[in-house]
């Protein structure tokens, strides 16, 4: 299942709570790519969607980062 996050919306979550999300979306990546090796995937830009929303979060948490130094 692919999840749809708005940017506004990563935005509004804890760095735990990204940091937790982040966790949690790379070990369904992972699955997702057990699956695409044993091709029981059905919809392979699940993989795609999960990397770009990763990249987003990891964006968020890099520039919440940046402010704080």
């Amino acid at each position: 299942m692919v999840i749809k996050m708005k940017l506004s919306e990563i935005r509004e979550q804890t760095v735990d709570e990204l940091k937790d999300k982040v966790t949690s979306l790379r070990k369904e990546l992972f699955d997702l790519k057990i699956q695409k090796a044993t091709f029981k995937l059905e919809n392979v830009a699940e993989i795609r969607k999960k990397k770009k929303l990763i990249a987003q979060i990891k964006t968020v948490l890099n520039e919440r980062q940046l402010i704080n130094e």
